[in-house]
């Protein structure tokens, strides 16, 4: 019930239709009889793009006065000549929507089937059939799921070449034979690169939980965790921008998605950090935390501070749920 009440927030408007690809576009349609008009997400939907409105959003919230805008850290960038938006993650954004979306439509299916609308009912269905083949492919794109196959098919083609170095050689054709042999060499590489992260996302150990407040070291904004990786999934493009290789870990060690408190950075919204970057407070924070995503990822605060994420999150991230240590001293 709880669930229930923190995704009317946030609702989105009809059903959603998956494209061929998921960062194409995510196309907004009415389904009678559970429509509004005046629902953020359907706002944000109709925009070019969701992150970018929900950034114009908390613009004009803060220029209305309707939130206290904090000083910013002074000490921005560290001795890394970089800013907070150097970490700035729409493909992360995007990962935590195609998430909203699912939560919604089945929140929105079980609604019309309480309503005996079953024809809408049905058509929901599909629509989150779609989006949850769409969340499957791109979760095991991500997470090396592919790329068990993908270092299998590497495997036989070295077996195949070998066989063909083997007749090259006793062909005398040593030409061909140094050519299969480059070759070989460079599938050997690669499949060990996939294999390798494969075996990352299975053995994976995280510093931080699900709904941790961490604070970053270099920028000192205030996050919480809602997605972790075990190595960097970005583009090289964006890991070259964030100058991840001059990390003492560089790219192979725990990534997280994280929400920014919009207080303080309402440009930024969510983060890719990696664990180097991140520190875990030494006294539980309850200060206030502000962010447009908290209400349908968390069920809410516990007794230290850091948020309670939902059961569907956990099950995303097969992670149990952290039980907070009793402390007596709390009752006196």
């Amino acid at each position: 019930m709880v669930q229930t009440q923190s995704l009317s927030t946030l609702t989105i408007c009809g059903s959603v239709q998956v494209y061929s690809s998921w960062r194409n576009r995510v196309k907004l349609e009415k389904s009678s009889g559970l429509i509004g008009d005046r629902c953020v997400s359907c706002q944000f939907l109709r925009r070019s793009s969701s992150s970018s409105f929900l950034r114009s959003h908390w613009k004009s919230l803060k220029q209305r006065n309707m939130m206290r805008v904090e000083a910013r850290w002074p000490f921005q960038g560290g001795d890394q000549g970089l800013d907070p938006n150097s970490e700035r993650s729409e493909s992360a954004n995007e990962d935590i929507l195609i998430f909203f979306f699912q939560l919604d439509l089945a929140t929105r299916v079980q609604c019309a089937l309480n309503m005996e609308q079953y024809d809408i009912a049905q058509q929901l269905r599909e629509k989150l059939t779609e989006v949850e083949e769409e969340a499957i492919r791109l979760q095991e794109l991500k997470r090396g799921s592919s790329s068990k196959s993908e270092a299998q098919d590497k495997g036989i083609s070295i077996i195949r070449l070998r066989a063909d170095l083997q007749n090259a050689i006793d062909g005398e054709d040593y030409g061909l034979a140094a050519k299969l042999r480059d070759e070989i060499s460079k599938l050997e590489a690669e499949s060990l690169a996939v294999s390798a992260k494969a075996l990352a996302f299975e053995n994976a150990e995280y510093a931080f939980r699900l709904g941790q407040k961490l604070k970053h070291k270099a920028f000192g904004y205030r996050a919480v965790v809602c997605g972790m990786d075990p190595v960097c999934c970005e583009s090289s493009s964006w890991m070259e921008a964030a100058e991840v290789e001059k990390l003492p870990r560089g790219s192979n060690q725990p990534f997280y998605q994280v929400l920014v408190d919009v207080r303080t950075h309402p440009d930024l919204l969510v983060a890719y950090v990696p664990e180097d970057n991140l520190l875990a407070p030494e006294k539980p924070d309850k200060e206030r935390f502000d962010h447009p995503y908290i209400s349908f990822l968390f069920y809410g605060a516990d007794t230290a501070g850091d948020f309670i994420p939902i059961q569907q999150l956990r099950e995303k991230y097969n992670k149990p749920r952290h039980e907070v240590p009793f402390d007596s001293q709390d009752e006196d």
